[in-house]
């Protein structure tokens, strides 16, 4: 049976939608039902890894961008905090988590006295990339039933979501 004939839960779901709400325009569930969905697949998945590694979710991202970041020196909270979307006491959480395990470290800016910079500890940076591999393999995995184009098509489609949600939401 081809994909184009298959029925997932989402269609079942639409279905009943518009058999109890006929006037109803149910369309976009198609698009963000599926996401939210395909969310709780990939955040189960990737939360497993980080366990193996000692991490809790969101974790991993922050010591991710302290390392892409190519800042030696480290990042302000507040720069940490925009890349990694969070609130500042969700952000004051997690930092205090990662410097107790002794992933990062809070130093004086020598920039500014008044601040602190947030620095990826060797033994963070170990922990990433101890985990890295396996967080891939398990991004591979899960986009495995896409060919090449449809991986293109949905990562341009989410981009351009994405972009306007980010672009109408300046924290």
């Amino acid at each position: 049976m081809s994909e184009r004939q298959r029925s997932d839960h989402v269609d079942r779901v639409l279905a009943q939608w518009r058999a109890v709400q006929p006037g109803a325009d149910v369309s976009p569930m198609a698009i963000f039902t599926r996401l939210y969905r395909l969310s709780k697949y990939l955040n189960r998945s990737v939360a497993s890894v980080f366990r193996r590694h000692g991490l809790h979710d969101g974790e991993f991202d922050l010591l991710a961008t302290l390392y892409r970041s190519g800042q030696p020196q480290g990042l302000t909270p507040n720069a940490l905090r925009h890349a990694a979307v969070l609130s500042s006491g969700a952000m004051t959480n997690r930092l205090d988590r990662l410097e107790a395990a002794g992933l990062i470290q809070r130093v004086p800016n020598p920039e500014d006295r008044r601040s602190l910079l947030i620095r990826l500890s060797d033994e963070g940076q170990k922990v990433l990339l101890g985990c890295l591999d396996e967080y891939l393999a398990t991004l591979h995995e899960m986009q495995a039933p896409l060919d090449a184009q449809q991986k293109q098509a949905l990562a341009a489609g989410l981009r351009t979501l994405l972009f306007a949600l980010e672009e109408g939401n300046n924290d």
